[in-house]
């Protein structure tokens, strides 16, 4: 996708005037932003469809701190920019807060939920998630308080 198919797609978050908070696990946004094969064909349609349907876009500072290891390591700081101002611009980033805290002392509660997934998981919880999407197929099995739908991004409904 690149830099000029992001611009379309990241457009501001609707915050607060959508339909559904859906939140997007860092693969989704790596899809997104590095165009990554059919997956990133499938992320397009789904972020055009939430802008239709004037959804919220939400993820979490371990989503963005995720997607800007690669850029940084390529000393692409310019990059790095562009994606964070495009994060800014497309979604509301959630901070690991104290609600989100005690959440993920819930949710870590099952051992089989690695700590990264549970701070994403917790995050969205805190927030009262409609939907989390996620590319881990094992995170689509699981029930989270404060999270009505964990789906894979393969399983989610366009």
């Amino acid at each position: 996708m690149g830099r000029r198919g992001c611009r379309r797609l990241c457009q501001p978050s609707s915050r607060g005037l959508g339909l559904s908070r859906i939140f997007w696990d860092t693969n989704l946004f790596i899809y997104l932003f590095e165009g990554l094969g059919d997956e990133a064909e499938r992320v397009v349609a789904l972020r055009r469809r939430m802008i239709e349907r004037r959804d919220q876009l939400l993820t979490s500072t371990l989503t963005l701190g995720e997607l800007l290891v690669k850029p940084l390591d390529a000393g692409r700081t310019d990059l790095a920019r562009r994606y964070t101002q495009a994060m800014e611009t497309a979604a509301a980033i959630l901070s690991f807060d104290r609600a989100a805290a005690l959440a993920f002392a819930e949710i870590r509660r099952d051992r089989s939920i690695r700590p990264p997934d549970a701070i994403q998981l917790a995050c969205a919880a805190a927030a009262g998630t409609d939907l989390f999407l996620t590319n881990d197929r094992r995170l689509a099995r699981k029930h989270i308080r404060g999270i009505q739908f964990i789906q894979s991004l393969h399983e989610a409904v366009l």
